[in-house]
């Protein structure tokens, strides 16, 4: 039993909606071995992961899936299960998963959700270690005895468990991107730490850990130097402590000797407690606590204690949002065991862990805590009396083990109001304020206290997770500061998908939405642009790629192109879009990934209409009807497209009073006509539309509707989409590779990426459509990862009776052919409808089928040009002269 292959969905894909991994698996001997016939497999793993239990699967029960294994089951859905589990077991909760056949004996996809990608991968081969563990000693794919030995899967779990709280977001991080998703605000992690992107485009904030994109830096640097932060409040009348800044335990001394005991020295400017000793009283005790200072930061402050309780006052915005009173680390006694075991004892609470990982953190026996029992006269082996409170904290930090008690509902009126003034006068949009009172619920003026820091990034888990009262909502506050009611967090967003047409498509409704005075994102085959200029050069058509259109900061729209080998792949890069749109569906790349029918292929792409909003728009392709089949799987309403006006689904729909777009005969031509609530709406000539080739080119037609369709159902207005038809054009300059004409040889070029029978089809009909004097001539390859029967469907589409003369090349990549394999395939179909073979002419390298082309057309010819590589094809179409007479070659023979 191994695992052949591995792919990560960060994004809703063709199993899940949810971020999932697929693995697939092949088991090997164990084909012949359901968990019925392994003997005590079943309890011994039940014995090892006993939560097991709690697993419904697809009896949807509690139980369910004990069952299914007792009742015999294959060892990928085992792994499913356990791959989840030990997620969970690791602090991760995911739930969702599935197995299915490949269609390979023996090998299934183990599709199984994750929290944190590494975690789940690892999740996974922990499961398949665990099966082989658990496996009869016998069989091939059982663990070899000396690994055997040595598996604990109790260390095992601990270490996954360690790593889910190293790559998962801290609490405080946690908080906000839960309040984000409570709101419907997307959200992307930008790095392996706590910086966050909420929203998309130009609406997007940034927060790391607390900080915001809105927190000014000067703020921070004020917060962070202790001393100017004393200085500023006590300017504005606020109670602050009297302190001192030394550099040497000389200067120390004499900053004690100028202000009064008991005192506190720490760093200028550290954190988390960190240097801080609190309480001296003697000048010994100030030399100690310089030197640990100092440890720190080279500047040390001597301040005057303030006596009370230490609380933590949480302002965002200029509201108080929370208080904690922050108790020391501490244990108690029970008359029984040491100090040192009470310790293991408190450090045994599952809520604690290692720094900010856990919603408290564990106690450590360091310098702090030996001072502080030797003041309190104890040692590690004192055994306390009972009741008795041993504090090993002099602060109540909780990165140091304090804990926290909610004092939210009790603090005074004038103390949250000093608070508020602090954090402004510091410049701080989120911000800590430690008070020391005796009392919060009443004023400083009336009991003493005083402010001793102001903390920019303050940490919200004692808030929203404190040891004692109400847990509070800090995270709210700040994503409502960030995004105040009625700001949009989403750019209009339109993505679409389909076997042809979708770069030309998505390149129209760019073009739309620019001339409307929107700064697009466009993702493509051929690209990412924004505004128009292209930024990266590439097939562009996957997760990764909507990603960084949405990460943009100056797009206000998107349209991205989705290929089904993006969806495949990685899923989508995207959780929801105002429209999604299916322009058709027919035979390519199908035998790879899976993926063998048109029907399987037709789910692959309809997950585009699935994410739509439910307020938003599915465009769909009235006219092919696994498209029309793919309205049952959306939540959106439906606008369908069509060249039929007297399609029953188009006349129910406008009937209804829903949206539709269809070609309408009319006395000067085609009229693309648009129906929205009983309204009839001529939009545009179809002759008039250059893409069309005045209304030849049949297809961009259909991929104007579409392009008309998205638009409108952006908020476009009509004039705009059709200034936007009228201006598009198939230049090679704004849709490379499209339908691209060149006039100004002597003979007709046409250069297009088609590569597949739909798309070759497609451009013999304009073949057929445009004028021409002379002969008809084709250079064309097929992809070798396509199918032989498509290759040859190609051949028969070409040999029809159009073109006169046929030039067969290979694609630059083989793609695991052999050559002239597919050039054989074209051949053989052209032959079958009766092709002259004298007619028929090889090459290998497209350059050379290229100029052999160009070589021997004559004036008033046609040249219909499939490249492989469009742009190095247009460079030497564009560049193309008379050759010598020593550059005309002779074409091979298949």
């Amino acid at each position: 039993m191994k695992i052949l292959d591995t792919r990560v969905y960060r994004g809703p894909n063709y199993w899940l909606y949810k971020p999932a991994i697929n693995m697939t698996v092949d088991l090997e001997e164990l084909e012949a071995y359901p968990t019925d016939v392994l003997g005590d497999f079943v309890d011994r793993l039940l014995a090892l992961v006993p939560s097991l239990d709690d697993h419904h699967c697809s009896l949807g029960r509690p139980g369910g899936f004990v069952e299914r294994l007792r009742n015999g089951t294959w060892l990928g859905h085992v792994m499913e299960h356990l791959a989840l589990e030990l997620q969970c077991l690791a602090g991760t909760y995911v739930t969702q998963g599935k197995t299915r056949g490949t269609g390979q004996e023996g090998q299934y996809f183990v599709i199984f959700q994750y929290g944190q990608e590494d975690v789940g991968i690892e999740a996974a081969n922990l499961a398949l270690r665990l099966i082989q563990f658990l496996l009869p000693a016998e069989l091939p794919s059982a663990m070899p005895a000396a690994e055997r030995a040595n598996f604990d899967l109790v260390r095992e779990k601990e270490d996954l468990a360690r790593m889910a709280v190293r790559l998962a977001f801290g609490p405080s991080t946690a908080s906000l991107v839960k309040a984000a998703e409570e709101r419907g605000i997307p959200w992307l992690r930008l790095n392996q730490h706590s910086l966050v992107q909420f929203g998309h485009g130009k609406y997007q904030k940034r927060i790391q850990a607390t900080i915001t994109s809105q927190t000014s830096h000067i703020g921070v640097e004020v917060a962070q130097d202790k001393q100017l932060t004393n200085k500023l409040l006590e300017d504005a009348g606020l109670p602050v402590p009297r302190q001192r800044v030394v550099r040497s335990a000389e200067g120390a001394i004499e900053a004690a000797r100028r202000l009064r005991y008991p005192l506190v020295v720490k760093p200028l400017d550290a954190s988390h407690g960190r240097g801080i000793s609190i309480g001296l009283t003697t000048e010994a005790e100030v030399e100690v606590a310089f030197a640990q200072a100092q440890e720190h930061r080279s500047y040390v402050i001597v301040e005057e204690l303030v006596p009370g309780s230490d609380h933590r006052v949480l302002v965002i915005n200029g509201e108080v949002v929370a208080v904690s009173e922050r108790v020391p680390g501490h244990v108690v006694g029970d008359g029984q065991h040491t100090v040192a075991e009470l310790v293991e004892i408190v450090n045994s609470d599952p809520r604690r862990g290692v720094g900010h990982e856990n919603v408290l953190t564990r106690l450590e026996i360091d310098h702090q805590a030996e001072r502080c029992m030797e003041k309190a006269g104890v040692t590690l082996e004192t055994v306390l009396e009972t009741g008795q409170l041993l504090y090993l904290r002099s602060t109540g930090n909780l990165s140091t083990g304090g804990t926290a008690i909610d004092r939210t509902d009790m603090i005074h009126y004038e103390n949250a109001q000093i608070a508020i003034r602090a954090a402004k006068i510091v410049g701080l949009d989120v911000a800590g304020i430690d008070f020391i009172i005796p009392d919060i619920s009443r004023p400083v003026s009336e009991v003493g206290g005083g402010i001793v820091e102001v903390n920019a990034a303050p940490g919200f888990r004692m808030h929203v997770a404190p040891s004692e009262g109400t847990p509070r909502d800090a995270a709210g506050p700040v994503i409502d500061m960030l995004f105040p009611a009625g700001t949009p967090s989403r750019i209009p967003l339109a993505a679409l998908t389909g076997t042809n047409g979708k770069t030309t498509t998505a390149r129209m409704t760019a073009h739309i939405l620019k001339m409307a005075g929107y700064h697009v994102g466009m993702t493509s085959t051929d690209g990412i642009y924004i505004d128009g200029e292209r930024v990266l050069r590439g097939d562009m058509t996957g997760p990764k790629s909507a990603r960084m259109v949405l990460r943009d900061p100056t797009v206000d729209a998107a349209v991205l192109e989705t290929a089904r080998g993006g969806i495949l792949r990685e899923g989508l890069g995207y959780d929801e879009v105002d429209v999604g749109a299916i322009l058709n569906i027919s035979a390519d790349h199908l035998g790879l990934r899976g993926i063998d029918t048109l029907e399987e292929m037709a789910k692959v792409k309809s997950l585009i209409i699935e994410v739509i909003k439910r307020d938003g728009w599915a465009v769909l392709n009235a006219d092919d009807p696994l498209v029309v089949k793919m309205i049952k799987r959306t939540r959106a309403k439906p606008f369908y497209f069509s060249f039929d006006p007297a399609n029953p689904l188009v006349r129910e729909q406008v009937q209804n009073g829903g949206r539709a777009i269809v070609v309408e005969k009319g006395v000067n031509g085609d009229m693309v006509t648009l129906y929205d609530k009983g309204r009839h709406i001529p939009l545009l000539w179809t002759h008039l539309i250059p893409a069309t080739l005045e209304g030849r080119a049949k297809f961009n037609v259909a991929n104007a509707m579409a392009a008309a369709a998205m638009a409108y159902s952006l908020g476009i207005s009509i004039e705009n989409i059709r200034q936007g038809l009228r201006t598009f054009t198939t230049s090679f300059y704004q849709t490379p590779g499209r339908l691209n004409v060149f006039d100004e040889h002597p003979f007709r070029v046409i250069l297009d990426y088609g590569h597949n029978p739909a798309a070759v089809g497609n451009l013999v009909d304009v073949v057929r459509q445009l004028p021409r004097e002379g002969k008809a001539i084709c250079v064309i390859s097929v992809p070798g990862d396509r199918r032989e029967v498509d290759a040859r469907e190609i051949g028969r589409l070409l040999g029809s009776g159009v073109f006169d003369q046929i030039i067969i090349k290979e694609d630059t990549s083989l793609r695991g052919r052999k050559e002239g394999e597919m050039p054989g395939y074209i051949r053989e179909g052209l032959l079958e409808v009766g092709f002259a073979e004298s007619n028929i002419q090889y090459h290998r390298q497209e350059r050379e089928a290229i100029a052999l082309a160009l070589d021997s057309a004559q004036r008033g010819d046609l040249l219909m040009i499939f490249a492989d590589e469009p742009t190095d094809a247009w460079k030497q179409i564009i560049y193309w002269r008379k050759p010598r007479d020593a550059q005309n070659k002779v074409g091979g023979v298949i």
